[in-house]
């Protein structure tokens, strides 16, 4: 049985405590150094030795995990990354696939279900939590209805109480363009206000209030 090296990124301590006593008490597994920021996750992945990475979605400061996920999936013979996390949006694991996580567990996960996702990780498959799995399979049957990455990017911005001047700017567009995404949005939402727009799409767990806008490559 070979053994499968993980590294922990995570800003909280205690997680990462709970984590480990988790993992190693298999015999194929083992922590072989946590992080506490994105950051330093791009920078020990980069060193080798890595095979599965448990990443964070969100650290107090600094890159978040999707950003970090991207930098370390570009890489040639990268290690594979699950991310773990609270947050179960639709913005947040569309973010995290389209980063290159090839798994997405929340962290109140059942400790049969993240050893069997580290594992097959490892394995060079799927790692999703069938929950996680549901939503993104309901999204492909519905994309005419869902929100594309840029229109969840755009309503993220709206969220944060920016204006379409203001999202123009930090996405390099035009403000045409923004009222374009904007139209489109109330359509597939059914409303006619960004108010609304926001409301309806917190309901429904396509973002976050109040979250960081979530970074697109």
């Amino acid at each position: 049985m070979s053994t499968i090296r993980i590294l922990l990124a995570d800003d909280h301590p205690v997680v990462r405590v709970g984590l480990r006593a988790v993992l190693e008490a298999e015999p194929d597994l083992v922590v072989v150094e946590e992080v506490a920021t994105a950051e330093a996750a791009i920078e020990r992945t980069s060193a080798g030795g890595i095979d599965v990475v448990l990443m964070d979605l969100q650290f107090g400061t600094g890159l978040s995990g999707s950003e970090a996920t991207l930098q370390i999936t570009a890489r040639e013979a990268s290690p594979r990354v699950i991310v773990l996390t609270t947050y179960d949006t639709e913005a947040d694991i569309v973010a995290a696939v389209e980063a290159g996580a090839c798994g997405y567990l929340l962290k109140d996960a059942p400790a049969e279900e993240l050893i069997a996702a580290v594992r097959a990780a490892a394995a060079g498959q799927s790692a999703l939590a069938p929950a996680i799995a549901g939503r993104l399979i309901d999204r492909m049957r519905t994309s005419t209805r869902t929100l594309s990455s840029r229109e969840i990017e755009v309503l993220m911005l709206v969220a944060d109480g920016l204006s379409n001047q203001q999202i123009a700017t930090q996405l390099f567009v035009s403000q045409a363009t923004i009222k374009s995404h904007l139209v489109h949005i109330f359509t597939k939402l059914d409303v006619d206000s960004r108010t609304a727009a926001v409301a309806r799409a917190v309901e429904h767990g396509l973002i976050r209030r109040g979250s960081p806008p979530t970074r697109m490559s």
